[in-house]
């Protein structure tokens, strides 16, 4: 999503610019080398500013902002490359702490839903953690424990980009949790994967502004290469399946802040908004490195840091597959005669 777009629903300029800075500032001085860690450093900063719990109450030691401030705060570490698990603990670990009435202290949490065995895999930055919100089934209800990562085993994992997605392991029956309702959960799931979408279309925001600077300014024959008929189709492709993507993942989220994620189609505009940036996905990285050639494969260049990113994040918290099956499920239900109030309500 775009800060033009976001600011129309509230979203403070100032609050941009200095997202924007910050980020701006930290990869200027932390290029990226090795593996993907929590920087202690960046994360007190962004404490200190306020940033690293965007969307809590201020009642539970939040900032009181909007979904809106927390989408763009995701958004701009995007566009700057930085890698940190700000929507992981905000809006997902701490907000369902928040949702069950328990106490948030400062510490750096993500969240998993354990499955029979008491494992969950793939979880996101959960080795570089202080505490993981904990959910599992207990007969016939769930619960939740916000628990230290030293009572946990943690096996470390990584995705297409370096980012930590670890195995985490639990006894359950050393664990103390409240209960949640069925509802929390299904909001803790549309959640998570509009978080993955609004970070896959801050990331062909930034593919199509690297594809257009690269075409605009590099000569071939003696013309810029946006002169070429191939190269503008490969460029407006780009600028479409970014642009349907990216109002797939407004509409839904608009939906989900006017209804507080309990609309009737809100799973609906969720699992369209995944499956177009799942697809749009797919033409971007296609065209975008068919655009740059061979130099959008070099670790010099930044057109990689994004397409790869965009290629791990459309997989996480539901597949592409998986997604459109969604939309396919939810339509036939809806029938002919409710298709329409589905997609417009």
């Amino acid at each position: 999503m775009t800060t033009s777009e976001l600011n129309t629903s509230g979203v403070d300029r100032q609050l941009v610019d200095m997202m924007d800075a910050v980020f701006a500032d930290y990869r200027d001085t932390h290029p990226p080398t090795g593996p993907v860690r929590r920087d202690t450093e960046l994360w007190s900063r962004l404490d200190q500013l306020g940033l690293v719990r965007l969307s809590g109450s201020e009642e539970a030691g939040g900032s009181g902002a909007s979904w809106y401030d927390a989408a763009e705060l995701m958004s701009a570490a995007v566009r700057h490359g930085v890698r940190a698990p700000l929507a992981e603990h905000d809006v997902l670990a701490c907000w369902l702490l928040e949702a069950v009435g328990a106490p948030i202290d400062g510490a750096a949490r993500t969240v998993c839903t354990l499955d029979a065995s008491g494992t969950a895999t793939a979880v996101p930055w959960a080795s570089a953690a202080e505490k993981i919100v904990v959910i599992w089934r207990d007969k016939d209800i769930h619960l939740v424990a916000d628990a230290d990562c030293a009572d946990l085993r943690i096996t470390p994992g990584c995705n297409l980009i370096g980012e930590p997605r670890d195995t985490v392991s639990a006894e359950v029956s050393a664990l103390t949790g409240v209960a949640a309702t069925q509802e929390l959960l299904t909001k803790l799931r549309l959640r998570s994967a509009l978080v993955r979408s609004i970070q896959v279309c801050a990331a062909l925001d930034r593919i199509l502004e690297l594809c257009v600077e690269h075409t605009c300014s590099r000569t071939q024959f003696g013309r810029p290469l946006s002169k070429f008929q191939a190269i503008q189709h490969l460029i407006a492709d780009i600028a479409a399946e970014a642009a349907l993507a990216r109002a797939a993942t407004e509409t839904a989220l608009a939906a989900a802040i006017g209804s507080d994620w309990s609309a009737p189609n809100l799973g609906f505009l969720v699992a369209v908004a995944r499956s177009c940036a799942g697809h749009a996905t797919s033409v971007a990285v296609r065209n975008g490195h068919q655009a740059l050639g061979a130099i959008g494969t070099t670790i010099e260049h930044r057109l990689p840091e994004y397409t790869r990113a965009a290629l791990a994040w459309r997989c996480e918290f539901g597949s592409v597959r998986h997604w459109d099956e969604e939309v396919t499920r939810e339509a036939l239900a809806a029938g002919a005669a409710g298709l329409w109030s589905l997609i417009t309500d």
